[in-house]
């Protein structure tokens, strides 16, 4: 018999990486006789299994405030610490009604016990992992302490009680070999490396007439070449060195196009990107249309593209980041058999590097080498084949679906025993 998972985070919503991960893990787990709920602020899931709570939202009025009172400051005035617990016992009857309303076997934190973005809703969940001993996954994306924006806080105390918290009924799963060890170091507590994953096994299906129209809803002609970067507009995506390299490229026809929106960390750096692409001569443009998550079947929006759509029409991907916790960008790319410009961030060096993709690589800047490679790569299809075959093969290996059922299957296990039923 499945069991009934419920998802818990502050967002289900668009194609940030959490989000895009967790309609992964909840198809495998369907496909192994589970059911799966959502419990978020902000949801695109199916209606009649989602459960929606405004205030759960990293963005909502009553959670700003609260930020803007405990980061960046190391002293919390009482008020705000009434707020805190205010809203955290609002949030606990709310988790309690999810938990009741589908029968909730097995929880599943979604980086909601990870980052620190919404102090109220770790706290209300982990008190009710203590008191109700239900047993949890806590899927772990990024640390307080990877972001410095984190660094000085009023709130070290709850820190260290639920982000993330050490309980016997939790199962921790993080992303990549530095945040396993860092975790270990910092709190004691063991974890398993799940990192993100795509169906290799099975190529992805492209609507042709789609992928058409997404070309020339952004105004792309028939002969222009696409350079995608496809990420949010954040300063960690050093999104500056894909202008350099389309103005290096010093040929019109290329064409840079940014698949996601700005806005989690503000709009300063997207304007600051238009003005410098205008400065370099970069024909920059932004989606705006609504873009899809192509693994999530819950509600559509008018006139949206999946982002299986964007990729299939890209004819090379940058992806520059200064950081990233694993890098869905890159996985997907190779996915969708692109070529791609990648930085060499911290975990791409010490997780990914050591596989031995075929990639142009830059290290912290654009070299006139790497201008050149992807010049030959861009110009030369038996190169770019050869590149892109090599790289799917590599990732069928490591970053598949098996690999990620073969270990959810290892956590259920660990929390039920061996039942045949539990098995995905």
């Amino acid at each position: 018999m499945g069991k009934n998972i419920g998802f818990v985070s502050t967002r289900f919503a668009g194609t940030d990486g959490v989000s895009l991960e967790s309609s992964k893990w909840a198809e495998l787990l369907k496909k192994g006789g589970h059911s799966c709920f959502w419990f978020a602020g902000v949801l695109d899931r199916v209606p009649e299994k989602s459960f929606l709570v405004p205030e759960a939202y990293f963005q909502h009025e009553k959670n700003n405030w609260i930020n803007e009172q405990i980061f960046g400051k190391k002293q919390r005035e009482p008020n705000v610490t009434e707020m805190i617990h205010e809203l955290r016992a609002f949030l606990k009857t709310k988790l309690y009604e999810f938990i009741r309303r589908f029968n909730i076997d097995v929880l599943v934190a979604q980086n909601v016990l990870t980052i620190p973005m919404h102090v109220p809703l770790g706290l209300a969940l982990t008190e009710i992992v203590a008191e109700t001993q239900l047993p949890t996954i806590a899927h772990h994306h990024d640390f307080y302490w990877e972001r410095t924006r984190f660094s000085v806080n009023a709130v070290g105390d709850y820190l260290r009680m639920a982000f993330p918290p050490n309980l016997p009924n939790i199962e921790h799963v993080v992303i990549n070999t530095d945040a396993q060890e860092e975790l270990a170091l910092r709190t004691g507590i063991s974890s398993v490396i799940i990192p993100n994953v795509l169906d290799f096994e099975n190529p992805p299906v492209v609507d042709e007439k789609q992928t058409r129209s997404f070309r020339s809803s952004i105004g792309l002609k028939p002969d222009d070449v696409m350079i995608l970067q496809p990420t949010r507009i954040v300063q960690r995506k050093g999104i500056e060195h894909a202008i350099e390299l389309v103005h290096e490229l010093k040929d019109p026809k290329y064409k840079l196009i940014i698949s996601h929106e700005a806005g989690d960390e503000g709009f300063e750096y997207a304007e600051w990107l238009k003005d410098y692409a205008l400065e370099h001569d970069v024909d920059l443009r932004l989606v705006d249309t609504c873009i899809a998550d192509p693994g999530n079947e819950g509600v559509k929006c008018e006139n949206q593209y999946s982002l299986w759509e964007i990729y299939a029409h890209a004819d090379f991907i940058t992806y520059p980041s200064l950081y990233e916790g694993f890098g869905n960008a890159f996985i997907e790319a190779v996915y969708f058999k692109k070529p791609l410009l990648i930085n060499r961030y911290t975990i791409f060096v010490r997780d990914i590097e050591p596989k031995n993709f075929d990639l142009v690589v830059m290290d912290g800047f654009l070299t006139r080498k790497n201008v050149e490679k992807v010049k030959a790569v861009l110009e030369s299809p038996e190169r770019r084949e050869k590149m892109v075959k090599h790289n799917y093969e590599i990732a069928a290996r490591y970053y598949s679906y098996p690999l990620l059922r073969r270990r959810l299957n290892t956590l259920l296990i660990n929390f039920f025993g061996m039942e045949e039923d539990i098995s995905l």
